[in-house]
């Protein structure tokens, strides 16, 4: 199993930018997944989470800007974030849970400038 995130960049506060996560080696449909954050001098934080059956989930500090979303299809799982804030800069992570483990991407990162 593998994760590849991809969509970050530089964004403007109160701008918005979808991240996504390219899932492999088995059919997404099997599996929940998450999105991660960590900034700089922070610990890891989860940001959404998405059950198989689509079911959603949010840490409090997304107050409704994010949506997570995933495309078993193409294998994909989406996380646009709208009106972002000086503190939503980070690197994003997608994981899932496989063999009892916990599987990481690279990470893509975002970055929230005036």
């Amino acid at each position: 199993v593998q994760l590849m995130e991809s969509g970050g960049g530089s964004v403007q506060a109160g701008g918005s930018v979808r991240l996504s996560c390219e899932f492999s080696g088995i059919p997404l449909k099997l599996n929940g997944m998450r999105w991660y954050r960590q900034a700089p001098g922070k610990k890891r934080e989860m940001v959404a989470a998405i059950t198989t059956g689509g079911t959603s989930d949010y840490a409090d500090f997304v107050e409704g800007r994010f949506t997570v979303s995933r495309d078993n299809a193409r294998n994909m799982v989406y996380l646009q974030m709208n009106d972002l804030k000086f503190e939503d800069a980070a690197v994003y992570y997608c994981a899932t849970v496989y063999n009892g483990g916990w599987i990481w991407g690279k990470g893509t990162l975002v970055t929230v400038s005036s």
